[in-house]
């Protein structure tokens, strides 16, 4: 009996029993039948999960491309690996067949060692969605240099911060990017960046908008005629099971980002097994996860969950509404999408425009939908069901973090049945578990608690870039011996997981996590600012949007507040990026304080929200009368 596919309800108790009572037999399983390794293992897993010390397969010996790419050219040489759907609906979609890639990665793994990237050397990766975004994660990974895709939407000082956290060698870039109707320079932030990053001395660019750039001599070089030159044929590097793969930045409570390690074996075998079950993945379906691979979703689920199964993959590069809202329903018809998979704010979006959008296709070839980022709503899950899946889809609400690695809850498609608003079950492998305030496990069903999971998964991040005590403070520390995933969740009457929300100053917006910390920082240094607060609130199509209390110095007051809340988001912007922008800007006087100098956000929260009805005891703020003001003045 297989491990790997999960073809009922009845199997999926099965194999999620075996994999509680015999998780080293049941993952050992997995990976011997499924992937082709260069040396097997000693043990399948050792942990501690007080120190936070997670080892998956060692002793073994492998090389993640060898199984995205090589293992499969035999016989699927030919098929499609990769359908590029540019941003102009003009210009013409590329397939590239597993051959095709092969030959590509090659050549740019040649041209990485030519520039003297060697195994565990550093790469900041910084492109939009195009297929070099692709080609240079997957080099970099043949060779056993360690990708560190950044979000080609981050400012300048976002991308310097981790570059230098990382201290990466290289940084490969591009001219631009075309998104919807506009053209975003790309090169000049990377150029800016690395006036503070020494650690840098080669820079790779792609020519994509054939913009006007400087190059600086001896560090910048065009990468297409060092393709032209290279050799196709490249040696896959022997990597260890725990040698870092990659390093993924997402933002911490605190003002520093923090940077992700993902091993090699263990995230190779989670995110393949997630990918084949949840999506119930056949041969020849076409997958489209509508994500950026700057986040933990295109990593997994764009690039090497589908290319580890010998799948066909969609890279997008352009928005939902550009030239008009039906670009998506027009990309499942023009490429018979099988599964699709996107993001509940973009999902929100698309159900406030017109039907008709929606209606003229008919979505034949589609077989699964799924949503990531944040619980879908129920009214978008509806929507979403209902019109895109026309009930016959099931919708795969899936929960998991760029910490897990892949997806941890959510329904299996065709196999678990679904309900809105609810993650539903543990994926196999997964033990979840509710705790109290106590530390104490929650028994039973119909409960609230904070979610921790209580035996390590493959896919588990190992730390935290140079930061071990950091990883082992954020995620163990609360709850000892057990993951606590920072999310707080229910369980319903046959335990079924909702989750309810973050537990620490983390607000998800669109799907992107951002701290407020950093924020909060980068409006501090605005010269009229003394101070400010950020919390989230309810927004119909992002599900949460961020609310700023702040204290003006005595030389802001007499600004323009409509002048300075724009100065205020662009230095945002200009600090962090575009997406952290703040919705609503309110100017108080306070904020409202323990005796012991901590901001009370629960209450800054409730007055964001318009809810008064509870902010508990007040009588420990030092400054309880700053309340009644900040309500009066909110922002409807």
């Amino acid at each position: 009996m297989s491990y790997y596919k999960i073809d009922n309800l009845e199997q999926y108790f099965k194999h999620y029993n075996k994999s509680v009572r015999e998780p080293r037999k049941f993952w050992g399983k997995i990976a011997e039948e499924n992937f082709t390794w260069y040396q097997q293992w000693d043990k399948v897993v050792e942990f501690n999960m007080v120190d936070a010390e997670v080892e998956w397969f060692s002793g073994a010996k492998v090389n993640i491309v060898k199984n995205c790419i090589d293992r499969h050219l035999n016989k699927r040489g030919e098929k499609t690996a990769i359908i590029f759907e540019p941003n102009d609906v003009n210009e013409e979609a590329l397939h590239i067949t597993y051959n095709e890639l092969h030959q590509r990665v090659s050549k740019m793994a040649n041209v990485l060692r030519e520039q003297g990237i060697k195994k565990g050397d550093r790469v900041c990766i910084y492109l939009p969605m195009i297929p070099e975004l692709a080609v240079s994660v997957l080099a970099c990974a043949r060779i056993g240099a360690i990708h560190s895709v950044v979000f080609a939407g981050f400012s300048a000082s976002a991308v310097a911060s981790r570059i230098i956290d990382s201290e990466c060698k290289m940084v490969i870039t591009s001219d631009g990017g075309f998104r919807g109707s506009k053209t975003i320079e790309l090169k000049p932030i990377i150029d800016e960046a690395l006036e503070k990053c020494p650690s840098v001395s080669t820079v790779l660019v792609v020519k994509r908008t054939n913009a006007t750039i400087k190059m600086k001599e001896g560090r910048d070089i065009y990468v297409q005629p060092l393709l032209d030159e290279a050799s196709d044929n490249c040696v896959a590097e022997i990597m260890d099971a725990e040698d870092p793969l990659f390093i993924l930045y997402t933002s911490g409570s605190t003002g520093k980002p923090k940077g992700m390690v993902h091993t090699t074996a263990g995230y190779m075998v989670y995110s393949a097994y997630t990918f084949k079950n949840v999506f119930n993945y056949e041969e020849n379906d076409i997958f489209w996860c509508t994500a950026d691979i700057g986040w933990i979703t295109g990593h997994s689920y764009i690039l090497y969950g589908p290319l580890l199964n010998g799948a066909t993959t969609v890279i997008f590069e352009g928005v939902p509404s550009y030239p008009d809202f039906s670009r998506f329903w027009e990309v499942i018809e023009k490429h018979s999408v099988t599964q699709f998979y996107t993001a509940p704010t973009a999902i929100r979006a698309l159900a406030k425009e017109s039907l008709d959008y929606v209606l003229k296709y008919p979505f034949k070839s589609l077989k699964v939908i799924g949503s990531v980022g944040e619980p879908l709503n129920e009214e978008a899950w509806h929507w979403y069901n209902d019109h895109v899946g026309a009930k016959r889809c099931p919708v795969v609400d899936t929960w998991w973090q760029t910490e897990t690695g892949g997806i941890m809850i959510a329904p299996l498609a065709f196999v678990t049945p679904t309900k809105p608003t609810y993650a539903t079950l543990p994926l196999p492998g997964v033990q979840a578990v509710l705790m109290d305030e106590r530390r104490n496990e929650i028994e039973g069903n119909q409960q609230e608690g904070s979610l921790c999971i209580k035996f390590p998964w493959p896919g588990i991040a190992r730390t935290i870039w140079n930061d071990h005590a950091r990883y082992k403070e954020i995620y163990f520390s609360q709850f000892p011996g057990k993951y606590f995933t920072g999310d707080a969740a229910l369980r319903d009457e046959v335990g079924y997981y909702r989750i309810t929300g973050r537990v620490d100053d983390v607000v998800i917006v669109s799907g992107h996590n951002l701290g407020t910390a950093p924020i909060e920082d980068a409006i501090n240094e605005h010269p009229a600012v003394a101070e400010s607060a950020i919390v989230g609130f309810p927004h119909d199509v992002k599900g949460k949007a961020l609310y700023g209390f702040v204290i003006l110095k005595e030389t802001g007051e007499l600004r323009n507040k409509e002048n300075l809340s724009l100065e205020i988001n662009n230095h945002i912007s200009g600090h962090i990026g575009p997406i952290a922008k703040l919705d609503k800007i309110q100017y108080v006087s306070g904020l409202p304080k323990t005796r012991s100098g901590k901001i009370m956000r629960r209450i800054l929260r409730k007055i964001a929200e318009g809810d008064y009805s509870n902010f508990g005891d007040t009588s420990t703020l030092l400054n309880p009368e700053i309340v009644e003001e900040i309500k009066e003045g909110r922002i409807e």
